[in-house]
């Protein structure tokens, strides 16, 4: 990383308009100026704050996923739980949530690792990534319109799934990805 000079600028951003809003997105135009150049107008796209957790098996060895059809590119693939963070809640709060809801197990606990923004150019869609090791299985999941199927994948098998494109998910591929990294550097 550079040191910053006096070439280093920020933007500027002037006034905004909301084009489109809903529980999920506000499609927002906003006016903006580069560093030395003129005004123009820019698509943003602001979502609410998600939670993406990674649960392993109490040995570490075993990541809990669901497989789901995605009907917006008509795939179908391996994803970790997912789920929108409610006013008021807390990341860590909404990730033991969605686990529950979408595959019928309660982490026992589970930790901010990372966050990130995943279309940083285009999106502010702020991404929590929490890890936890060890569930308990408490019934069914409660939300069925989630998964087809919910499975503890080893994780030797998640490089060859994500190669396979059986695993495509950006917040899933983030979260696995550093998962193995940070196992890998241990």
């Amino acid at each position: 990383m550079s040191d910053r000079g006096e070439t280093d600028a920020e933007w500027v951003t002037g006034t905004s308009r909301s084009l489109y809003s809903s529980r999920w997105l506000d499609l927002q135009l906003v006016q903006v100026t580069p560093p030395g150049g003129e005004a123009f107008e820019h698509h943003v796209v602001r979502m609410q704050r998600v939670a993406v957790s990674v649960v392993l098996d109490e040995v570490g060895e075993r990541v809990l996923m669901i497989r789901r059809h995605r009907f917006i590119d008509d795939s179908w693939g391996w994803e970790v739980p997912v789920g929108i963070v409610e006013p008021g809640e807390r990341s860590i709060d909404t990730g033991l949530r969605e686990v529950e809801e979408e595959t019928g197990w309660r982490p026992r606990g589970l930790e901010l690792s990372l966050s990130f923004q995943p279309a940083i150019g285009i999106a502010d869609s702020p991404h929590d990534v929490l890890s936890g090791r060890g569930a308990d299985l408490i019934g069914a999941p409660t939300d069925r319109t989630e998964a087809a199927e919910v499975d503890w994948i080893q994780l030797s098998a998640l490089l060859p799934l994500i190669s396979d494109g059986q695993i495509r998910d950006g917040a899933t591929l983030v979260a696995l990805l550093h998962l193995l990294v940070l196992r890998r550097d241990a």
